[in-house]
């Protein structure tokens, strides 16, 4: 786990440069710096070290010949096993860690075949002077983040987006992404907060050779198999192989490694796996004693059923969450209260360990969400419906939304017959912005992509596909991941999900979305498991979650800082707010006693651009159209 940076295209100012980008990321690798150069091309790379702690697992790594040059971030869990096959081919080694396999990969088989080896997560890149190609990749979910700037001929990339600002690498700040992140509470994976910065999408190969980028896909999840002779109990009985082989391959490591254990099913099927492998691992709890969310009792509970090695770390229940903390460690504005949580977490754990297993990721993939249940019902209803279902309701529907007490229903009714379209339109968002005549001349009259998605009576009779699909792109990469990531990197902490492997993540999307909600629940097969192998009072425990609730402190103890929003504020003077109207809903908010979660938003952004953009660098623009070509796969 580590932070890469590079130039290619390389003027006399390029080393500078990648030494700026890496000063940006000292905390995602604090055990070394590298830097190497060839004519044509700067790498430079920041080592958190997990795998062979020796100089011989340094960055950036070359090929015998000095020729081919890699920077890497991230861990390939089955490089042991690539590496025995490049063995038998004849490849030599001089280290034993997994970023020499990606070498030595590419120089026998070429990035593809590597590529389709390779199980974990990543974000590479690979400078290859005599052929004078730059060949990018990242992992399939889009785990490890990769942001690059291509303008004037010149290439610049870096693992966040702060590290390309702190080399010049960024222009203005778009006005689209501060209107996501006012909607959204973040900035999606398919735009950055800065003109000129492009993040590269999951699962995807970019090749730039003479300027020219060309872009493809290697991997998308499959459908749900409705027509699918699959039961329950298999899917149970795979799902609990695919488990406990994920997190065998995650214990690769040089350092400590421990476990998060919150009480739920998710960390508790990890640490399941962990005993059954007999694994030499402590699980960590964060406990804040006197909460009414604590959840140390719990786990202690669990991890004395397990026989597992167990420390509950404590934190004081009323000790005031990071705010700073966020700002620094979120390169955009990222206001997921969820992420304060994470930062508190990783800062407790990391004295006691650097490599982190957690139950990410299994409300995602194995449906654990309301939302997905919704709409599998309402896809069903779809399914049943007339043709004429859709004219019908836009006619019936202003007659219903008059009685508030049915906005719930009305809501499901709009899946039913316009699909993702309008569970894409649901969240409040924008309209309370627009309600009060919030935004300034900067955002005013703009919209959302997501906001313009057409209702579509096909795709109701196809939502559950259709919204795991938009919650993929719009949630868990945009917001999930980046949350994971930054929060724990930000504490030089490696976290590694198991339920975010490919061959759990193939499967389980696979699986129909009845044996998801067998029974009538959410993440049915998962819960199975811990009711067989754990005991039934885990298994169906109310969930509890490691919560902030900022939108009551912000109106209350924190009421102070939000003088920030009405006093001398950079939203209202740079033209982003409307002064007054801004100031009423502050003012309204606090009398209320709760703040809503869009005036959180508004906060982290106004926060965000104190800290990260009080200089607004002057960049080219970024690369023409008619220099990227996208490969279908």
């Amino acid at each position: 786990m580590c932070g890469i940076a590079g130039v290619v295209c390389a003027n006399d100012s390029a080393e500078m440069a990648v030494r700026s980008m890496l000063s940006s990321m000292a905390r995602r690798g604090p055990d070394g710096e590298g830097v190497h150069h060839w004519p044509q091309a700067v790498f430079g790379h920041r080592r958190l070290a997990i795998l062979d702690l020796s100089p011989a697992g340094a960055q950036p790594m070359l090929s015998p010949d000095g020729t081919i040059g890699i920077v890497f971030n991230g861990c390939i869990y089955n490089f042991l096993e690539i590496r025995q096959e490049l063995e038998r081919l004849g490849r030599r080694f001089r280290s034993q860690c997994d970023t020499e396999v990606l070498i030595e990969g590419y120089l026998e088989w070429g990035i593809d075949r590597l590529v389709a080896r390779l199980r974990g997560m990543f974000a590479f890149a690979i400078w290859d002077d005599p052929k004078q190609i730059l060949t990018v990749v990242r992992d399939r979910l889009g785990v490890k983040p990769f942001v690059y700037s291509a303008a004037s001929g010149i290439f610049a990339f870096a693992s966040t987006v702060e590290a390309l600002r702190a080399a010049g690498f960024t222009g203005a700040i778009d006005p689209q992404s501060a209107l996501e992140l006012l909607d959204l509470g973040y900035v999606t994976d398919r735009r950055s907060i800065y003109d000129g910065v492009t993040k590269l999408p999951p699962a995807t190969i970019l090749e730039w050779r003479g300027g020219e980028i060309r872009e493809r896909c290697y991997w998308a999840p499959p459908h749900a198999d409705n027509d699918s002779a699959m039961t329950f109990e298999d899917a149970v009985a795979r799902t609990e192989d695919l488990l406990i082989e994920s997190v065998r391959l995650r214990l690769v490591s040089d350092v400590p490694v421990g476990a998060l254990l919150s009480g739920g099913i998710d960390s508790t099927l990890i640490c399941w796996a962990l005993a059954r492998l007999n694994a030499d691992v402590e699980a960590f709890t964060v406990g804040t004693p006197g909460d009414p969310e604590d959840e140390s009792v719990a786990a202690t509970d669990i991890a004395r059923r397990l026989g597992i090695r167990h420390s509950v770390v404590p934190v004081a229940a009323d000790e005031p969450p990071p705010l700073d903390e966020l700002v620094e460690a979120y390169s955009e504005p990222f206001a997921s209260t969820s992420a304060l949580g994470m930062l508190r977490v990783s800062r407790a754990v990391r004295p006691k360990a650097t490599v982190l297993l957690t139950g990410d990721g299994g409300d995602d993939v194995f449906l654990g969400y309301s939302f997905f249940h919704n709409a599998w019902r309402a896809e069903q209803l779809a399914r049943r419906l007339p043709a004429s279902a859709p004219s019908i309701w836009r006619a019936v529907r202003p007659l219903v939304r008059r009685a508030g007490g049915l906005r719930r229903a009305a809501n499901f009714l709009d899946y039913a017959v316009g699909g993702v379209g309008a569970y894409a339109r649901v969240r409040i968002g924008i309209p309370y912005f627009e309600e009060r005549s919030m935004f300034g001349e900067r955002l005013r009259g703009r919209t959302v992509v997501h906001r313009e998605i057409p209702a579509s009576f096909s795709s109701a009779q196809n939502l559950t596909s259709d919204v795991l699909r938009f919650q993929w792109r719009m949630h868990f990469l945009s917001e999930f991941l980046v949350k994971v990531d930054a929060g724990t990197m930000y504490h030089s902490l490696e976290a590694r999900s198991p339920l975010l492997d490919q061959n759990v993540w193939e499967f389980a999307a696979a699986i129909p979305p009845r044996l998801h909600f067998h029974g009538g629940q959410y993440k049915a097969i998962l819960r199975e498991i811990v009711r067989r192998r754990v005991g039934h009072s885990v298994a169906f425990r109310p969930k509890q979650g490691f919560t902030i609730p900022v939108e009551k402190w912000l109106a209350s103890r924190w009421s102070r800082r939000l003088d920030d929003l009405k006093n001398d504020s950079l939203l209202v003077r740079d033209g982003w707010m409307n002064g007054p109207a801004l100031s009423r809903a502050v003012d309204d908010a606090v009398a209320a006693g709760e703040m809503p979660k869009q005036l959180w938003y508004a906060f982290v952004l106004e926060q965000w651009l104190r800290r990260h953009a009080s200089r607004e660098p002057a960049l080219a623009a970024a690369p023409s159209a008619a220099n990227r070509v996208a490969i279908p796969v």
